[in-house]
């Protein structure tokens, strides 16, 4: 069982400060790891540290910044094969999953690092008399709280853009899943990142989260997690008057049109449910099919998922659910789909139906029959749950669509060119996929309503970690 200590000021504590965690394999039920829980004392080191190094890292030549950047993201892919051990250990996902993951969390310190030079500023023209323009200017020390299921590549998402715009960090990681932004911030440290730039603080959202959004030098908040912790982070920069990122939730609605290839849509959209375990926020868990092809759908979508393996090791397509009060929450919504009259087409038996293996396991699970208003098409499960809802129209499709609180992402499927572009435009949803479900670093992502608000990846996410300030110089 290894140790896992805030990293602060360069180097990791050699004891937890406050007391520790224990956390167990979600594939394997065995205890994997001791995560230290810090408090307010913890996070006040952290920022003093960040204070102490905000100054020169700012004033470093943005082409330096940028190469230093670009190194970590090199030795973090050098580093693959002991981070994939780590996050498996964690988090109880397949193999096969996480090499895509982690070199996605290598390229973001290359294409931040790559733009560190790119957000200048603009010169205005105001008149002979004058020499007006804006550039953009660092927060200063940025927090940044990230969730269990993506741990190393959402580490990566916010703080890649934060350190190139010239600001530091503290980041806390989920509770279950630390290790690899500890380890993240050691290769920092040997990549060229000064002491104090990157700290890593561990502990719950109660104590040590809420000590790192409430501390007075904190200047930007960057959170992805539920709803429910979303409302409360942002009530607190409310009273500060600070700034916020938030990616929360989603309810995805991936709508089948019926002249849609199913040949690649059948696997793509079974990836997009089943991907992680379904705990991803963006995962196409409402299927929206076209009445007319809806029965060949749910009969090629059972037949496919009968095929995945669920369990651990190099065979299996499926992994562990991480948390045990995620399983339980997926449990009940088996409860729920069957109380609110949805079909069971697959799955749905809870862990004590299929025997106790000392993991934490569901079965892919796929409802038809199910209609909007139903608790199984409203509410996020993050689980391999998947309801098929049958539509006969484009506007009807758009109605079920967009007819939730979420809105992160959206698929569609369809040849017909024009019927991609209006509906691509009327669905309230950030990102969208056409005849695919799959995300891309270069686009800017976040979400409508209470998915969020705030964009991270892309050139945008730049603009979100920095100030514009305007001088007005009377020649």
């Amino acid at each position: 069982m290894q140790n896992f200590n805030h990293f602060i000021d360069g180097s990791e504590f050699s004891n937890p400060i406050e007391g520790s965690l224990e956390t167990k394999a979600p594939h394997t039920g065995e205890p994997v790891a001791r995560i230290a829980l810090g408090q307010a004392k913890t996070v006040n080191k952290a920022i003093e540290s960040n204070l102490r190094a905000v100054t020169a890292w700012r004033a470093l030549n943005p082409l330096s910044r940028g190469r230093i950047l670009c190194d970590l993201g090199r030795n973090l892919r050098g580093s693959i094969e002991h981070l994939t051990k780590l996050e498996i250990e964690q988090t109880g996902k397949v193999p096969s999953q996480i090499p895509a993951e982690l070199e996605s969390a290598a390229q973001y310190f290359e294409y931040y690092g790559g733009l560190a030079t790119v957000p200048a500023g603009d010169v205005v023209e105001t008149g002979p008399e004058f020499h007006s323009f804006s550039k953009r200017v660092p927060f200063g020390v940025v927090a940044v709280i990230t969730p269990w299921n993506l741990p190393l590549n959402q580490c990566a998402r916010a703080i890649a853009p934060a350190l190139a715009m010239g600001n530091v960090v503290t980041c806390k990681p989920s509770e279950f899943t630390s290790g690899t932004a500890v380890e993240m911030a050691r290769i920092a440290i040997e990549s060229g990142v000064p002491a104090g730039v990157l700290n890593i603080v561990l502990g719950t959202g109660t104590e040590c989260g809420n000590a790192l959004v409430s501390h007075p030098d904190v200047r930007k908040i960057c959170f992805t997690g539920s709803v429910r912790a979303g409302r409360e982070i942002g009530r607190i920069a409310a009273d500060r008057i600070i700034p916020i990122t938030l990616e929360l939730g989603g309810k995805s609605a991936n709508i089948i049109f019926n002249d849609a290839n199913l040949d690649q849509m059948v696997p793509a959209s079974l990836a997009a449910f089943t991907a992680n375990a379904g705990q991803v926020c963006t995962a196409g868990t409402r299927l929206l099919v076209q009445r007319s092809i809806h029965d060949e759908v749910v009969e090629r979508m059972v037949a496919a998922a009968r095929e995945l393996k669920v369990g651990a090791g190099p065979e299996a397509n499926v992994g562990a659910i991480t948390t045990p009060e995620q399983l339980e929450r997926i449990h009940k919504y088996f409860d729920i789909a069957l109380e609110d009259g949805a079909k069971l087409e697959l799955g749905g038996q809870k862990q004590s139906d299929t025997g106790d293996t000392g993991g934490r396991y569901t079965p892919v699970t796929i409802y038809s029959g199910v209609t909007p208003e139903m608790r199984i098409a409203q509410e996020e499960v993050f689980g391999p749950v998947l309801s098929i809802i049958a539509f006969d129209d484009e506007a009807e499709a758009i109605t079920i669509a967009n007819g939730t609180d979420y809105g992160l992402a959206a698929g569609l499927w369809t040849n017909d060119l024009g019927r991609a572009h209006r509906v691509a435009d009327a669905l309230e949803a950030g990102y969208i996929s056409v005849n695919h479900y799959s995300p891309s670093i270069f686009l800017p992502f976040g979400g409508f309503k209470q998915s969020g608000y705030g964009r991270e990846k892309g050139i945008e996410a730049l603009h979100h970690y920095c100030q514009t300030k305007s001088v007005n110089i009377k020649i």
